[in-house]
């Protein structure tokens, strides 16, 4: 359960992040709103997983979920640039992440 409340954390991360871009500057009330919610419910429920998951791996694990979704959003919805290596290290940063959950006690 609380694996299943760090990935929808990180999750919420693309989600602000999006929504911060989208915002341009805060200019945007809708998406400034939007922004401030998702932050707000991300960081709620990484606070509600670390109570069980080491704080430095839950914290990896939503910045590495964050870092990969906010770049692959990028990358399909705004042009970012999508290089070889680019694509390969966000590959690399699920295999980490992916890693940091095999290897970390069970959280129930």
């Amino acid at each position: 359960m609380h694996w299943l409340l760090l990935v929808l954390a990180g999750l919420c991360e693309c989600g602000f992040t999006t929504c911060l871009k989208l915002s341009d500057g805060l200019k945007h009330r809708g998406w400034a709103a939007a922004f401030v919610l998702l932050s707000i419910v991300s960081f709620a429920l990484l606070t509600l997983a670390a109570r069980k998951i080491p704080l430095g791996t839950a914290y990896a694990v939503w910045t590495g979920i964050g870092a990969f979704g906010t770049a692959a959003i990028g990358i399909v919805w705004f042009k970012d640039p999508a290089t070889f290596w680019r694509v390969a290290f966000l590959v690399g940063l699920i295999g980490c992440i992916i890693g940091l959950k095999v290897v970390s006690p069970d959280a129930e």
